[in-house]
């Protein structure tokens, strides 16, 4: 499925948050002849240059090597978040499912792998300044998200050491936010009835302050276009961390909000979180809960030096966006993406 000029790109996870950002900017990029997003669910939307094919990653019976002949990347971004309460599920998918990625682009002679690595992947670190990708990436042991990604950083190092000839570049995004993920988003941490129009900072007299609950955020579309240059560059190996200023506390979220942050202990809010997962009112895990008030902040000294990468939004500004987003039920023309107030 060639155009007769530029690069052909394979996206696997196409219709998602992140997906639907990277095929967006390959498709506009002169440099690319063509696209072919892979997804469970081929969707109605259709950017130019760009074919879609259905596969289900967690079957071994997708033709990924097929999919894969000729193509001069592979970007792999398909992950299943949910469901938490079976962990051994979300493994067949993420971690099995990314295994089966990595053997095909092997097996079909693609030269470059682009893979959707995290925060989530760094063991734990210091919230008073940032680390760059030399920190261990062990995870947090006791969350599935962090055990999945540790684990394929692992088999990346093996395949990396197997296959020299392979360009593979991990990224490490913080957390991603835009407008048309905000439903989804809801409803994969939040929970299906949790109402978007709720988000709203009149609604809440105080902020919890958690401590260690300090992060970063970043927008999608910045994310998406490190993926791009990842893609076009012919020197770029190894890891990136992506994040945007400022970190994310309760002091920038009271400011926002116009609340005024008030302490509350780790525990107290861990518990409220346990129970609510325990009762299947919370998709979000506190074993989740307990990895981000870990996860250390990453500095991005070598994405910008690089890959040229510099992120056009800041975290406030993404926020800001992102709740907007919430309270409209934003989406979009995929089915991950649905736009959905509630339900």
């Amino acid at each position: 499925m060639s155009s007769g000029t530029g690069s052909r790109v394979v996206v696997t996870g196409a219709t998602g948050n992140v997906g639907t950002s990277v095929v967006r900017l390959l498709s506009e990029d002169p440099e690319v002849g063509s696209v072919l997003g892979l997804a469970r669910r081929i969707p109605e939307w259709s950017p130019a240059k760009t074919e879609w094919a259905a596969v289900d990653l967690a079957s071994d019976q997708a033709d990924l090597t097929g999919h894969f002949a000729g193509a001069d990347a592979v970007v792999h971004l398909a992950w299943a978040f949910q469901p938490t309460h079976d962990p051994a599920r979300t493994w067949r998918t993420n971690v099995l499912g990314s295994i089966r990625v990595f053997e095909a682009v092997a097996a079909a002679g693609v030269p470059a792998l682009v893979h959707a690595s995290s925060v989530g992947a760094y063991s734990p670190g210091p919230k008073d300044h940032a680390v760059d990708e030399s920190w261990p990436t062990h995870g947090w042991p006791d969350a599935a998200y962090c055990r999945e990604k540790a684990y394929l950083e692992r088999a990346l190092d093996t395949f990396e050491r197997d296959h020299p000839g392979i360009r593979v570049v991990r990224m490490r995004p913080a957390f991603l936010f835009k407008r048309e993920s905000a439903s989804e988003q809801r409803r994969i941490f939040g929970g299906r009835f949790l109402p978007g129009p709720a988000a709203r900072p009149d609604l809440l007299p105080f902020l919890p302050d958690i401590p260690g609950l300090r992060v970063q955020a970043l927008h999608t579309d910045d994310a998406a276009n490190a993926y791009r240059l990842a893609v076009r560059s012919e020197d770029a190996r190894g890891p990136f961390n992506l994040a945007a200023e400022p970190p994310v506390d309760a002091g920038l979220l009271g400011e926002m909000f116009g609340a005024r942050p008030v302490r509350l202990p780790r525990t107290a809010a861990r518990s409220a979180i346990a129970a609510a997962w325990g009762l299947r009112l919370l998709p979000a895990s506190p074993h989740l809960f307990d990895a981000v008030l870990r996860l250390p902040l990453m500095d991005c000294t070598r994405a910008r030096a690089e890959l040229g990468w510099h992120p056009v939004h800041t975290a406030t500004e993404v926020l800001e966006e992102f709740l907007l987003g919430l309270q409209q039920g934003a989406g979009a023309d995929t089915e991950p993406l649905r736009g959905r107030k509630v339900g």
